[in-house]
């Protein structure tokens, strides 16, 4: 079982910066890819980026060149230093994490954590 505590939301202006950290805890053996979505009102939930435990990336065309994806395997926590932020990135920003573990390979998701992006 895998617990994803998401931090660092909030209201910025447009052309601002914020930053997301999230932790994860629990029993498990490692965690594979680590990553962030988001999903806004009435719409699907999207990749923004995820890395994996070597440190490779993949970034959503609307994050790159803003948004940086950063990992810590010692501590089990993954950031995502987002800038220029823009009207259209306001959402719902949810910490994903796949991790291998006794009880068999699974998807962990957080809570989910508020971004808006307003004058």
């Amino acid at each position: 079982q895998v617990q994803l505590v998401e931090s660092g939301g909030g209201l910025v202006q447009p052309g601002g910066s914020l930053r997301l950290a999230c932790a994860a805890s629990g029993t498990f053996f490692s965690i594979g890819y680590m990553g962030w979505y988001r999903q806004a009102a009435g719409m699907e939930r999207e990749l923004v980026a995820r890395i994996t435990s070597s440190g490779s990336t993949k970034y959503a065309d609307s994050a790159k060149g803003r948004f940086t994806i950063s990992r810590d395997n010692a501590k089990n926590t993954v950031d995502l230093q987002m800038n220029s932020l823009k009207p259209e990135d306001t959402a719902v920003y949810y910490c994903y994490a796949y991790a291998y573990s006794n009880m068999g390979n699974a998807d962990y998701w957080g809570q989910g954590t508020q971004v808006t992006v307003s004058p």
